[in-house]
């Protein structure tokens, strides 16, 4: 029998265009090479990507959007096409990286055509099978990665989460955000470049709309309020706006249109209307039914007063109805939301209806329970808000802005945290900024480098100080490390979180409390804090958590059959539907109780309650 290659090599190779079979050719190696040319040459579009899976002898051709592809040299007879001559005129701006996408030196590979290539990280590497030679090393890694510096010094896991926190970072994400309406937005007061960047960061021009702070950070605990993922912040620090900021939020309504020539009309609802609030609630609203510009507004405030037409077409009756029925539709602000009314506009749709938009601000003061994160996935709740007088400081009188629990580092294996800081701090000392890019040198040489910087200015070579203690005045009994640091706040901030209630709706079905924070809802009390409570034996907290404080219900129950009866207020007794028995008894249960009693009655069966004296 033949061998699977020469088997494959005698069939018809099939080509798929977009996920299409649009043929076959007989010899895929040099069908794929002349595409490949073609592409080079620049006959064909730079955006095709082709790539021959050998393995199941299929050519799959890809034009279609939403490719993320990434540039590679492209390597011919063991020699890298971008010589010498290219780099010096790519240098002296003659040439652009484009120029070299045209003339078929770079190409974009996809994820597909990435499994032909044959990848050199250097050109030392390059041998006879090579195809390809990297661009950068750096581009093994993502935009998002590539903005941190040092990633080559962290654990591939934390990879993930910095790339989440750069994502959730509060910045400036747009220069006229004050003529934007973003359903909500996050502003930092004083965003600051960081001292150690990269190139890519530098190349994408995030500089020009940075996310983050450089903080003084001092690797220690704090009588144990730094406990674990926690950090502490100073106080000072705090007051002089570090990681201050603003939050924007939108509210919007239009005036709709029903068939039946009905449509809504923004204005003040009058007191006849269904669903009136109050007059309370429409006391900020000027005279057309807007809350005007910095008005302080709070939970339950209306911001645009609207009537609308009943929800179902009542007939009016006779020539009594002079009014029409109107309902409210007014939208107020969200509950546990504050703030001053930045902006409103009003416009039209495209189907010539009003609209309008408000904004609300509200200032963002970091306090316990938000959430901190350096650019080395290490992540951090403010547990503690301390006065500059009980701070440790340093001989120079140095008091540090955030005290992170030295534990965190060891164990995720974020050295490249460690040597932001050193590198925060060779660069504070010496006025510029320090290259951070992966791969540019080797971890010693950097060390070596910033320790070199930090020694000539009077500090200890690695950045270990004496700290003083500031309650006691007495130096720590060893030295701590501390550098300078980039953090982001995060958007998860603990105003936006926080909800309370004692009573408040609840579920029509079950009648236990509503779920989240938008529906006023309680917390839920599950399984397993049941069990906490009953390892504990508090049977009483328990029976006002799962009972008192949810669906407690009084039901009547018959002595006679055990069936649950009613109250008869006409006749002033209380009776049994099945037996008519008039002897019942009060009894408290949980309504859901009651509900799996009727669901059970549903499927024929009689689930009898039997009564003990």
């Amino acid at each position: 029998m033949a061998s699977g290659k020469e088997n494959k090599s005698a069939e018809k190779c099939y080509v798929y265009l977009n996920g299409v079979a649009i043929g076959t050719v007989n010899d895929p190696v040099e069908f794929t090479k002349s595409v490949r040319e073609a592409r080079r040459n620049g006959r064909i579009s730079g955006e095709v990507n082709i790539a021959y899976l050998s393995k199941i002898n299929e050519i799959h051709i890809n034009t279609d959007k939403g490719r993320p592809r990434t540039p590679y040299i492209v390597v011919e007879n063991g020699k890298s096409k971008l010589t010498e001559e290219l780099k010096g005129r790519l240098e002296r701006k003659e040439i652009d990286f484009n120029y070299l996408v045209r003339n078929g030196i770079i190409e974009y590979l996809d994820a597909e055509e990435e499994e032909n290539a044959y990848v050199a990280m250097s050109e030392s590497e390059i041998n006879e099978n090579t195809t390809h030679l990297q661009v950068s090393p750096t581009a093994i890694f993502g935009l998002t990665l590539n903005t941190a510096p040092y990633p080559e010094h962290n654990n591939g896991a934390r990879h993930l989460m910095l790339a989440s926190y750069v994502k959730q970072a509060q910045g400036l994400y747009a220069s006229n955000f004050n003529l934007r309406f973003d359903s909500r937005s996050y502003i930092l007061f004083y965003p600051q470049a960081p001292l150690v960047t990269t190139v890519p960061y530098k190349a994408a021009k995030i500089e020009t709309h940075p996310s983050g702070q450089n903080f003084v950070v001092a690797l220690t605990t704090y009588y144990g309020y730094n406990m674990s993922d926690a950090v502490v912040i100073n106080k000072a620090a705090v007051d002089r706006g570090l990681g201050r900021s603003m939050f924007y939020k939108t509210y919007a309504d239009e005036e709709r249109r029903y068939p039946g020539g009905q449509k809504d009309t923004f204005r003040i609802p009058p007191p006849t209307a269904e669903g009136y609030l109050g007059e309370n609630a429409y006391s900020k609203l000027s005279e057309d039914g807007f809350v005007e510009p910095e008005t302080r507004v709070d939970e339950g405030d209306v911001l645009i007063g609207k009537v609308a037409p009943p929800r179902f077409l009542e007939e009016n009756v006779g020539a009594t109805a002079l009014e029409e029925k109107i309902r409210d539709d007014s939208t107020a602000l969200k509950a546990g939301e504050w703030g001053v009314v930045d902006n409103v506009v009003i416009s039209e749709t495209t189907g010539s209806t009003k609209i309008v938009k408000v904004r609300i601000r509200s200032l963002r003061i970091p306090e316990k329970g938000d959430k901190f994160a350096s650019r080395h996935g290490q992540k951090g709740v403010v547990a503690l808000i301390v006065p500059p007088e009980d701070m440790p400081f340093t001989k120079d009188g140095i008091v540090p802005d955030l005290l992170l629990n030295p534990h965190s580092i060891p164990s995720r294996l974020t050295f490249g945290h460690l040597l932001e800081e050193l590198a925060g701090k060779a660069s504070a000392l010496s006025g510029k900024q320090i290259d951070g890019t992966p791969f540019a040198k080797k971890g010693k040489e950097r060390i070596d480098e910033y320790s070199k910087i930090v020694e000539e200015h009077g500090f200890a070579k690695y950045g270990e100080e004496v700290l003083y203690d500031g309650i006691t005045g007495e130096p720590f009994k060893s030295e701590i490390f501390i550098g300078i640091a980039y953090y982001n706040r995060l958007y998860h901030m603990v105003s936006n979180k926080l909800q309370v209630r004692s009573r408040g709706p609840v579920q029509i079905l079950t009648h236990q409390p509503t779920e989240g924070k938008a529906r006023q809802g309680g917390l839920r009390f599950g399984e397993m804090e049941r069990d906490v409570l009953v390892g504990y034996g508090a049977s009483l907290l328990l029976k006002e958590r799962l009972l008192d404080q949810s669906d407690k219900a009084k039901v009547l129950v018959c002595k006679e059959c055990g069936n649950i009866g009613y109250h008869d207020y006409i006749k002033k007794v209380d009776i049994c539907p099945i037996c008519g028995s008039n002897n019942l008894e009060e009894v408290e249960i949980s309504y859901a109780f009651k509900l799996l009693l009727d669901e059970i009655k549903s499927l024929h069966i009689f689930p009898k309650i039997k009564l003990k004296e």
